[in-house]
């Protein structure tokens, strides 16, 4: 979740930008939790690991949408924030973040169980142990912001907790250091994803070619394929300083526009990919939210008619 270069922009750009990124972040958020509400309006859900790890996905963009764009209107509606509400907020942003891959991550896994260990998904892939293993996820997303803690703790004068800065992670986090912890992290964990989705994949794929039943299998291969293509648009906020640098020269009158841009197609619009992705191929999940959302529309409308 990189944040956007700190640049003046007329009143009305100002204004449209943040209408555009407020909208937007509420009718993401919006239908995240229809599909949130659709979860538990039915415990048959609640007792599949498969949908407690993609509601625990869908949650956790919840969270990402609301902080970003919290810090975005932030940036522009107050430009210096205390230090301490300013560090809640990134490392919310943060360890949200961290937690997508390692999320898509554990959401292989248990596809590689269901398809390669068939006799055994039951027994391995429990309710119980999916919410330790979420839980283990909030821990490791976690722990490089806990470095960055100790170290600014370690580095920084109490006053600093007291002083106001503009609410980005390199005025909270300044030192070579917090960088250094940051691209360790973000290495680590970006190389076990792609690992245990590489090798998810390519197990599920020789499943299937041996199967005499293609079906789940090759549904498998496609939704760990899916992982892959998220997980490169989640990794696209990498790279947004080096597209800044490479697009910039090239409209230099543009340059707040291109930042907008850049922060809207790296930050916001992937997290639609979650509920298109997951939700609408899952035609279990599709039936259950139609039924129930149609069921209230309906009792909606009856109930003023009296």
């Amino acid at each position: 979740m990189n944040s956007t270069v700190w640049i003046v922009d007329s009143y009305e750009e100002a204004l449209a930008k943040n209408i555009v990124i407020v909208c937007l972040g509420f009718i993401i958020n919006f239908i995240n939790a229809m599909l949130v509400v659709t979860f538990f309006s039915k415990t048959m859900f609640s007792r599949d690991s498969r949908y407690i790890l993609y509601i625990h996905l869908v949650i956790n963009d919840m969270l990402m949408i609301f902080v970003s764009v919290t810090l975005y209107v932030l940036s522009y509606a107050s430009p210096l924030v205390n230090v301490s509400w300013c560090c809640i907020l990134v490392i919310l942003g943060k360890v949200t973040f961290n937690i997508t891959p390692l999320n898509l991550a554990g959401m292989a896994i248990e596809r590689f169980i269901a398809i390669c260990k068939p006799l055994h998904h039951s027994q391995i892939c429990t309710p119980q142990r999916t919410h330790i293993f979420v839980c283990l996820l909030w821990v490791l997303g976690a722990i490089p912001f806990l470095v960055d803690i100790i170290i600014l703790l370690l580095t920084q004068p109490i006053s600093f907790f007291r002083s106001f800065v503009p609410c980005y992670p390199i005025y909270v986090f300044p030192s070579k250091a917090h960088q250094d912890n940051t691209t360790a992290s973000q290495v680590i964990y970006m190389s076990l994803v792609w690992i245990i989705l590489i090798y998810t994949y390519c197990r599920v794929l020789f499943t299937a070619r041996k199967a005499v039943s293609k079906g789940s299998a090759n549904k498998a291969q496609s939704t760990i394929l899916l992982h892959g293509v998220q997980l490169l648009l989640c990794m696209l906020s990498y790279i947004t300083p080096f597209m800044y640098i490479i697009i910039t020269p090239f409209f230099p009158q543009h340059r707040t526009k291109i930042t907008f841009c850049i922060y809207l197609f790296t930050n916001i619009m992937p997290r639609l990919l979650s509920p298109l992705i997951y939700g609408i191929r899952d035609q279990k999940f599709i039936k259950q939210m139609k039924e129930y959302f149609t069921c209230k529309v309906i009792i909606v409308k009856i109930v003023p008619s009296k």
